[in-house]
């Protein structure tokens, strides 16, 4: 009956009625009082997030000042402009430092990198749901040790004194000390990264994987993809996304290597392999009192770390990826 009633409505020219009214969008108070425990429950971090990482940025006016604590501080120093950068500009170490910070940097991203990678999609291909826990545990255990044992391990095992050391002399090898070799120094800090924190970016990527369906693998079996074929076809596709993401995010923090880690193995193989912008902002500003010029070498970093993650953003989305915003 609906059916001849809408026929006959159409053939006068007259618009059907709709079966049911369009529900109303609620308004924002409406939205806000349905969530308001979780706005509630967000309030501390964003509070945290304010007090310690954006009220701070207010402090970066030293950078154009010659700063004086006791003299005037930030409201009575004097305003000298652009001389502070200047100075840091014209100071050949630096760039010395910066070349050191992009040399480690590249290392990580060739090494450190595609090492969570291949490592998800190994316990990803384990079909023991205990052997993969159990690993994955064990991969992860060391992000929670601080950088003082991370190295005291290293120490213990690669050092002068260490054990693979003692066992060469047995053998009659003498000068092996991998701690102290300047040579070496960026591929080992990867190395010490790798070990540190590449099971927490087994977790990230195996998350990924968890979503891809079982019945793309089943059917990539059954058109005869072997085990390379099925993580080539349907595994990396699926960490597309999220190694784009990760990538931007890691161009962006590509001027900070890792402060304490350097700073603690610094005297050991010299200034020269190991300057990085971190020690080269604390020794040159913050532990000789210079906090304007300390002030302006970390915005400088800060401008080019800014500028980096919109060219990788851009590059992601040229790719096909979403990137880390939109716009």
């Amino acid at each position: 009956m609906s059916t001849v009633l809408g026929s006959r409505r159409a053939d006068r020219g007259e618009a059907a009625a709709p079966a049911t009214a369009a529900p109303r969008g609620i308004t924002r108070w409406q939205r806000f009082k349905r969530d308001r425990v979780l706005v509630l429950m967000t309030l501390p971090a964003l509070a945290l997030l304010v007090v310690f990482n954006y009220v701070p940025l207010l402090g970066n006016v030293v950078a154009f000042e010659d700063y004086d604590v006791y003299g005037g501080g930030i409201t009575g120093s004097e305003f000298v402009g652009f001389d502070n950068f200047a100075a840091v500009f014209n100071d050949d170490q630096f760039w010395a430092a910066v070349a050191n910070t992009l040399s480690i940097t590249g290392i990580q991203l060739l090494l450190f990198f595609p090492v969570p990678i291949a490592l998800a999609l190994l316990l990803n291909s384990v079909m023991s749901g205990r052997v993969r826990t159990a690993v994955q545990s064990i991969l992860y255990l060391p992000h929670f040790f601080s950088w003082v044992l991370v190295i005291t391990v290293f120490q213990q095992m690669l050092g002068g004194a260490g054990l693979i050391a003692q066992l060469l002399r047995r053998h009659g090898i003498q000068g092996f000390d991998l701690m102290t070799d300047p040579a070496l120094f960026k591929f080992l800090i990867t190395a010490q990264a790798i070990w540190k924190d590449a099971g927490w970016g087994v977790i990230i990527f195996l998350a990924a994987l968890s979503s891809v369906s079982p019945e793309l693998y089943e059917a990539a079996a059954a058109d005869g993809a072997g085990r390379w074929r099925r993580i080539w076809h349907v595994s990396l596709p699926a960490l597309r996304p999220v190694i784009a993401l990760l990538l931007v995010l890691r161009v962006g923090d590509s001027l900070t290597v890792g402060f304490e880690q350097i700073l603690l193995q610094r005297d050991a193989v010299g200034v020269g392999v190991s300057e990085v912008l971190d020690t080269y902002v604390w020794f040159r500003g913050i532990r000789s009192g210079d906090f304007s010029y300390a002030a302006a070498a970390g915005l400088v970093k800060g401008v080019f770390s800014f500028l980096m993650v919109v060219l990788a953003n851009r590059v992601a989305r040229r790719l096909g990826e979403e990137g880390v915003y939109s716009r």
